[in-house]
C-alpha cells in the first residue's frame, strides 16, 4: 500500500471473490478522478484443504484491508458458478472476505455483476478484456492490470467511486474530466479484439 489517503480523497478497497483466487483492489477517488493504490491476487496452494484456502484467504485480506486505510470495503454480491460445488466453495470464499472487512470495523457495500460492468465499461454483458481494458483507460495505467481478478477487484472499487460521487457546483464548474468515462467514449481503433481460442 502507499500509505493514508490524500485528505480530500476517499480510499475503496475492492475485492473480487473466488474459489481458487480472490482479486483485490484499492483506489482513491478524489474529486472526479480515481487513483490506484494497490491491486493483486491472492490464492492459497490449490492442493490446499478447503478450511486451510479459507484462512489463508482471511488472514491475507484482513492483513490488506488494516494496511490500506481504507474508509469502505466494496465486494460483488453476485456470483455464478458451474456447478452447485463450485457455488458453495465460492460463497465461502465471499462470506470470508465480508468478515474480514467487518472485523476490520469498515462498511461493506455490494453491487451486482451487471451493475459492475455498466458503470466500468457502460454495458452490463462486458466480458473479461474489455472490463481491464476500461480499468487501464479509468485509471491512467501503462498496462491492464493482471491477473484479471485484480481488474476485476479495481472494477469492483470504480463502480462504487462512480456510483457514490458527488460534485460540488462551486468546485466543479468548469472543470474538465479527461480520459473515457465509458466503454463508448473509447475510439474503435482503440478496443481490444478478442483472441482466438
Amino acid at each position: 500500500m502507499r500509505g493514508d489517503a490524500p485528505r480530500s480523497a476517499v480510499r475503496i478497497f475492492g475485492i473480487d471473490p473466488g474459489s481458487l483466487r480472490t482479486g483485490y483492489g484499492c483506489v482513491d477517488l478524489e474529486g472526479t478522478r480515481c487513483r490506484m493504490v494497490s491491486c493483486g491476487a491472492l490464492a492459497a496452494p490449490a492442493k490446499a484443504a478447503l478450511p486451510d484456502r479459507l484462512q489463508f484467504l482471511h488472514d491475507g485480506l484482513s492483513r490488506l484491508i488494516r494496511e490500506s486505510s481504507a474508509s469502505c470495503v466494496v465486494i460483488e454480491n453476485l456470483f455464478h458458478a458451474k456447478n452447485v460445488r463450485s457455488a458453495l466453495v465460492l460463497g465461502h470464499a465471499r462470506g470470508v472476505a465480508v468478515l474480514a472487512a467487518v472485523q476490520a470495523g469498515l462498511p461493506v457495500l455490494e453491487y451486482t455483476p451487471a451493475e459492475i460492468k455498466l458503470a466500468v465499461v457502460g454495458y452490463g454483458r462486458a466480458e473479461k478484456h474489455q472490463i481491464q481494458h476500461m480499468v487501464k483507460l479509468l485509471l491512467g495505467l501503462e498496462a491492464a492490470p493482471k491477473p484479471h481478478d485484480a481488474a476485476d477487484a479495481l472494477a469492483v472499487a470504480i463502480c462504487h467511486a462512480h456510483s457514490s460521487r458527488s460534485f460540488d457546483p462551486a468546485t466543479a464548474r468548469g472543470r474538465r474530466v479527461s480520459g473515457p468515462r465509458s466503454w463508448r467514449d473509447v475510439p474503435l481503433s482503440a478496443l481490444p479484439r478478442r483472441q482466438a481460442t
